[in-house]
Parts: C-alpha cells; sequence; structure tokens
C-alpha cells in the first residue's frame, strides 16, 4: 500500500475498516487510485474510497454491504 493512501487512512480512522473490506475490493481500490495519470485523479479517487469508507454502505459508487452488519 502506498504511504499517502496508508496516511490518509489513518487520518480519517479508516484503517481498520479498509481492512475489513474484501481483498478484492481493496485490491481494486489501491490499483485504481495508483493508476491514475493526473495527480487530480490520484486525489478525487482516493477521497471517492475514504468517502465510501467512511459511509459503508458504497464500493466504487454500487451498493456494499458488509456481511458483519
Amino acid at each position: 500500500m502506498p504511504e499517502f493512501v496508508r496516511r490518509a487512512l489513518a487520518d480519517r480512522n479508516l484503517l481498520d475498516t479498509y481492512k475489513a473490506r474484501p481483498w478484492y475490493q481493496r485490491n481494486d481500490y489501491l490499483g485504481w487510485i495508483t493508476r491514475a495519470k493526473r495527480e487530480e485523479t490520484v486525489h478525487r479517487r482516493l477521497e471517492q474510497m475514504l468517502d465510501e469508507l467512511e459511509r459503508g454502505d458504497r464500493y466504487m459508487k454500487m451498493p456494499y454491504k458488509s456481511n458483519s452488519r
């Protein structure tokens, strides 16, 4: 995991929430963020991931229901 992503998750107290997601979601998020070519796209995607983790009911703009709820 890139340090800037780890720091952003920690700053918003979402690291455990991120780790609770299925492996494929964690992998998708990281790949999607790091493949962005422009810095503003990286930041926008990172914010989307953080917002979705905070809400807990979204994954890549799709409805998501955790098994632990």
